[in-house]
């Protein structure tokens, strides 16, 4: 009972900060206005008849990456089936919400016992996925009443996870009402183990290797980003990056203008792209120079010629979402952000598919293809900027180091697929949907 009141606190709490501070933030906005009037406009879309409904629930955008490769799969196995996906966060919603793959695409409501069935109610969902972590207990539950299969996908946890925890029995029970558990990794088995969970578990690793081999080997070309980079010239490809990253490069690309890189900011508001124009002294944003090369406008055949002023510019500033897992394929070597700040370290797998060194910070201890990708030699980890020029250096002046992270990097990645197939087996093999 303790549990349950601090956690009907906690959303209290959460929806009136969100309102308190939603005049000026705008992801707050976005989260509020979104679930305004969020029944009538499911109803609508539920009101006739409907074929079996699978509901996939993705946090923000990279849960849904995750799923995706499982979603697409389903699509294939069972077209007539209803595809639902529901976010928490707007920064999955807003990109993802004109995603062809789904027949309807919503922000999830807020958790209470009334929303939960009101919702489970209105989809009538055959089959749930859920994504990796953020548990909702009264969604769980109703679920689990209805007698509802969920799975839970691409899940890791560690020896500090709240269900292991004196005040973690809440965790505990959701964790519970899984029908089954597909995790990254032994330990998390190990740790499930421990509350009492053993039958229902399948170690299937991360179906995110899935789907950045299906990203790479489907890659298409982007003339803008061939024409910067040139033949025969370096590329350092940054992506997701945060200021404490861009400080650690800004001296590099600065000093080096005979090397190219491409900066893709993890934000990309206009005080975030200011502070990364900042840096980097040599810069140009990729709307910039994606228009002057519709228009006619500006030397940008000669970018790579050494006889004109903007040839001088070696830095791209990627102000658009959606582009970076693409970009890696155009790297040299690349560098991962979010590893010298709190919330660690982003998708690495996105640049070593391509089989590329990945360089990123220190703080990835949380991360388990991040420490694994180092231990093979694919990934460096760096904790200064001097570091991070040492390694760069190296690596552009060292074929034989080159070589060895660049197909350590994609053997580490390759020989790692397959999870989507093993979560696709158990539906199958336990009749969870029809063909029908």
């Amino acid at each position: 009972m303790v549990n349950i009141l601090f956690y009907n606190i906690f959303l209290r709490l959460y929806k009136a900060g969100a309102q308190l501070i939603s005049p000026w933030n705008q992801k707050a906005r976005s989260w509020l206005s979104g679930r305004k009037n969020i029944f009538s406009r499911i109803r609508a879309e539920f009101s006739a008849a409907n074929n079996q409904v699978i509901w996939m629930h993705a946090a923000s955008l990279g849960e849904f990456e995750q799923g995706r490769p499982v979603l697409e799969k389903i699509r294939l196995l069972y077209p007539g089936s209803k595809i639902v996906i529901s976010f928490f966060s707007p920064s999955g919603y807003e990109i993802i919400k004109n995603y062809a793959g789904a027949d309807y695409i919503t922000y999830l409501p807020a958790d209470s016992k009334a929303n939960a069935n009101r919702f489970i109610a209105l989809i009538n969902p055959k089959l749930v996925l859920w994504i990796k972590y953020e548990y909702w207990y009264y969604y769980l539950e109703a679920l689990k009443k209805r007698q509802i299969p969920v799975l839970l996908i691409s899940a890791v946890f560690y020896p500090d996870y709240i269900f292991l925890k004196w005040y973690g029995n809440l965790h505990k029970k959701m964790m519970h009402n899984f029908t089954q558990l597909f995790l990254q990794t032994e330990e998390s088995k190990k740790l499930v183990a421990q509350i009492g969970i053993t039958e229902n578990v399948t170690v299937s690793r991360d179906t995110r290797f899935d789907r950045v081999v299906e990203i790479a080997e489907k890659a298409e070309a982007f003339p803008v980003i061939e024409k910067f980079c040139g033949k025969n010239i370096p590329v350092i490809v940054a992506g997701s990056t945060w200021e404490e990253d861009e400080e650690e490069l800004d001296h590099y690309a600065n000093a080096h203008a005979e090397i190219k890189f491409i900066i893709a900011p993890h934000e990309i508001n206009e005080e975030r792209l200011k502070e990364v124009e900042s840096l980097f002294r040599r810069s140009i944003r990729y709307s910039e120079l994606e228009k002057y090369m519709n228009d006619g406008r500006g030397p940008m055949t000669d970018f790579s010629s050494t006889n004109n002023q903007r040839s001088m510019t070696n830095v791209l500033i990627i102000d658009n979402i959606g582009m970076l897992s693409r970009l890696y394929k155009y790297a040299t070597i690349t560098y991962v952000g979010g590893g010298f700040g709190d919330d660690g370290i982003h998708n690495v797998l996105e640049a070593a598919v391509y089989g590329k060194p990945v360089l990123y910070g220190p703080v990835i201890e949380k991360y388990v293809e991040a420490i694994e990708l180092a231990d093979c030699g694919g990934g460096i980890v760096v904790d200064s900027a001097l570091e991070v020029e040492s390694v760069f250096d190296r690596l552009l002046t060292n074929p034989e180091e080159y070589y060895h992270a660049c197909q350590a990097s994609k053997n580490y990645v390759y020989a790692r697929r397959g999870a989507t197939e093993k979560i696709i087996q158990f539906i199958q093999a336990n009749r969870l949907l029809t063909t029908s």
